[in-house]
């Protein structure tokens, strides 16, 4: 049986794990009668508003005030608690290492959302995708997580999407040595050299069908070469 380890980074798609695009993710594994093992970082970040409420709107409790939050513990939300550490991830355990979208791939597994192209990746996530790199096997990312893999693999110019060529991200992407594809939302561009797969998703989506079969198509190219 083949198993796939999930990088998480929170719970909702603002500062953490985008929900949808995590549980197309884990269904398509599933559906292939795969097991899924989570992963996230441990450590605290500043969590965003997922309702446009006014900072200053202090009628009926509706201020807004910032709060810390653990990515690890909010990560187990989605996980059902069968989560670990990412510093527990071993590329020799696992066939494939995954990365859903959502903002917490730019705010906690790495400093894109605050430093654009001078962004910095988490130490253990940077250990990860190397380590899974150099064993040759197979590396997924959906929505916003390519500019990960971006600034770690870039150097190899390595293929990926982040769907369109000409939106901010993608060109610090290409900044980084990557090849940028563009994408619609359930495309997916596949890079046989470095066995590198991602998907769009709601970087140009607007329907959740869209980010279910954008899953299923990843995860149908890991099967062929997991084959």
């Amino acid at each position: 049986m083949k198993k796939i380890a999930v990088i998480l980074s929170g719970c909702g798609n603002r500062d953490g794990s985008e929900l949808q695009e995590t549980l197309g993710l884990l269904l398509a594994i599933d559906r292939r009668g795969w097991q899924y093992q989570c992963f996230a970082p441990e450590g605290f970040f500043e969590v965003v508003p997922h309702v446009d409420v006014e900072d200053d709107e202090e009628d009926e409790g509706k201020l807004v005030d910032i709060e810390q939050r653990d990515i690890f513990v909010e990560s187990a939300r989605i996980a059902r608690g069968d989560i670990k550490p990412i510093a527990d991830y071993s590329a020799a355990d696992y066939d494939a290492l995954a990365f859903p979208g959502g903002m917490g791939a730019a705010r906690n597994l790495s400093t894109y959302a605050f430093d654009g192209p001078r962004m910095e990746v988490v130490d253990a996530v940077m250990d990860a995708i190397l380590e899974t790199y150099r064993a040759k096997k197979p590396i997924m990312a959906m929505c916003i997580a390519p500019i990960v893999i971006a600034k770690v693999l870039g150097k190899y110019g390595v293929s990926i999407t982040l769907g369109t060529i000409d939106c901010t991200p993608a060109k610090v992407a290409q900044g980084f040595g990557c090849h940028l594809e563009a994408c619609a939302p359930t495309e997916i561009c596949v890079d046989d050299q470095h066995k590198v797969i991602t998907t769009p998703a709601y970087m140009v989506a607007s329907h959740i069908s869209e980010i279910f079969d954008g899953a299923e198509n990843l995860v149908a190219q890991l099967a062929k070469w997991l084959a």
